[in-house]
């Protein structure tokens, strides 16, 4: 029983069928690690060179396949690719591999490289032909195999130096990107907005109005901290990356800080919103610490200094304003 007219399942394939799946899976497969490639090969030469052979890895595959094609069906191979048949594995599209990390990327292509194996033990139990149940079988070996051709390959190719080299730098870009502009994104949501939302609140002692005010204001600082952000460096020179991947992050990280104690103010009772949004100060100051600290590799000492006398003094003069 079919899923759907659209869909066949894997078992309901032809011999043709899935020589002609297979073919397509391959190609499928080759064009992708060398889009892999070309995307880190000016940051990560020697991680590209892998993905080049693991490419030419997959040419060879279809090669044999589609010789076996000829021998048994002819010239003509069937369109039939994976998202023809229910329930086979699908592969993201190339535009969402660029914003993975470099070890995001390694990982993708060992499970693609697992993924290819079960398809053709499966594939292999249901043809009858002799010969082409053994190019399936050894087929699947040869992907099962591909782990340790990939060792191989990164020995060759990625020695222990040239791998923590592009590891560092896969961080380094990381930080420049998202944790930089998210924790400064951060850094001035909780604090700056402290001084109107308590000032607000000790004045009016209104939880709804304290409330607008704090979401106003987070929001508005949000939008102005990215595109700010975005705005203020393209990345081509600077290699902090993408300015909008920058200006999310940023514009995010600031709304998040602001709404954090701008929420409590959702309860009715102002003493209660009031406390809970003092804790909630209190883990936003803390939490900025530890990543300054975790990321950015800012003494925990110095960093606690520097973000909670800040945060308590914006505070205060919040507080004291709003009461006077």
């Amino acid at each position: 029983m079919r899923f759907s007219p659209y869909h066949k399942r894997l078992r309901d394939l032809t011999e043709q069928e899935v020589l002609a799946l297979a073919i397509s899976s391959e190609e499928d497969d080759a064009r992708i690690y060398r889009g892999f490639a070309e995307q880190l090969r000016d940051a990560y030469p020697a991680t590209a060179k892998i993905f080049d052979d693991m490419a030419q890895e997959e040419d060879g595959h279809r090669q044999a396949l589609i010789a076996r094609h000829q021998s048994r069906f002819g010239n003509t191979v069937p369109l039939l690719r994976r998202e023809h048949v229910a329930g086979f594995h699908s592969r993201r599209p190339i535009w969402l591999s660029a914003n993975l990390s470099l070890e995001a990327i390694r990982n993708l292509a060992s499970q693609m490289e697992q993924d290819a194996e079960a398809f053709y033990v499966k594939a292999a139990k249901q043809v009858t032909d002799l010969d082409t149940r053994k190019l399936l079988g050894d087929l699947a070996a040869a992907e099962a195999g591909h782990k340790h051709t990939a060792d191989d390959l990164t020995e060759t190719h990625l020695d222990p130096d040239t791998r923590d080299d592009e590891n560092a730098r896969a961080h380094r870009q990381f930080v420049l990107t998202w944790v930089q502009p998210g924790l400064a994104g951060l850094m001035d949501g909780s604090v700056s907005t402290l001084a109107p939302i308590f000032a607000t609140a000790f004045a009016t002692q209104d939880t709804h109005t304290t409330f607008l005010v704090g979401l106003a204001a987070s929001v508005g600082a949000g939008i102005s901290m990215g595109f700010t952000e975005a705005a203020s460096d393209d990345g081509e020179l600077s290699g902090r990356g993408s300015p909008i991947k920058r200006g999310l992050a940023s514009g995010i990280m600031t709304t998040l800080g602001g709404l954090g104690h701008a929420l409590p103010y959702l309860i009715p009772d102002f003493w209660t919103a009031t406390t809970l949004a003092i804790l909630v100060v209190f883990v936003e100051l803390w939490a900025i610490v530890w990543i300054q600290n975790r990321f950015m590799k800012t003494p925990f000492g110095r960093a606690t200094f520097q973000v909670v006398l800040g945060g308590a003094l914006v505070f205060a003069a919040g507080a004291l304003i709003g009461g006077g």
